[in-house]
């Protein structure tokens, strides 16, 4: 039985993976299409395609794609079964980070439906949970984002500092027991291990 083949643009489409993409592939020398139809066209094999997973599942860890050329020349080449496993723990991540963002959500959403405004504190946590959801948190990330904040409070005057502290203080005399020791939790499962707060 012959391999099956596909030519760039079916690749594209059974991937997502747009056809400039894979060409920037073929030139940089990470995903040569095994070969060519007679008008020239790269047609891409299974091997090809499981190399492509390898690239995909490397540039999501985080690695350039110099780096990754490097790593795939390799010998061994990586190993699926472990870039697999370690897509997994990635996802995993992941869902954790938006249900926590959710609960975040829920949170903010229950304090506007009992018309309790939100600090600016409270959004601005929400605004980093989101733009950090897919991506890794690790301690010096937070540390900068804790100074961040920081710099934001420096700049409120007294009255605002005042006001924002105040709302806050009325959110969160709107909780019940329960309710804030589940943003508590929250807020410590969001923290990156060795995290000071």
């Amino acid at each position: 039985m012959a391999e099956r083949e596909w030519r760039v643009g079916e690749l594209a489409r059974a991937t997502g993976i747009t056809v400039r993409a894979l060409h920037h592939y073929d030139r940089l020398g990470l995903l040569t299409p095994s070969s060519r139809t007679g008008g020239g066209h790269r047609c891409y094999t299974e091997s090809d395609v499981r190399r492509l997973h390898r690239i995909i599942a490397l540039r999501e860890f985080g690695f350039a794609l110099d780096e990754i050329g490097r790593l795939l020349d390799a010998e061994p080449a990586p190993d699926p079964r472990d870039l697999v496993h370690r897509q997994l723990a990635a996802v995993d991540e992941r869902i954790a980070r938006a249900l926590r963002l959710r609960s975040r959500l829920l949170g903010v959403l229950g304090g506007l439906d009992r018309a309790v405004e939100p600090s600016a504190t409270e959004f601005l946590r929400l605004i980093e949970e989101t733009i950090t959801m897919n991506q890794p948190l690790s301690l010096a990330e937070f540390e900068r984002m804790s100074r961040q904040r920081a710099e934001y409070a420096s700049r409120l005057s007294p009255e605002e500092l005042a006001a924002m502290s105040k709302r806050r203080a009325d959110a969160a005399a709107a909780l019940s027991p329960e309710e804030r020791e589940r943003m508590a939790q929250r807020r410590r499962g969001l923290l990156p291990p060795g995290a000071i707060t």
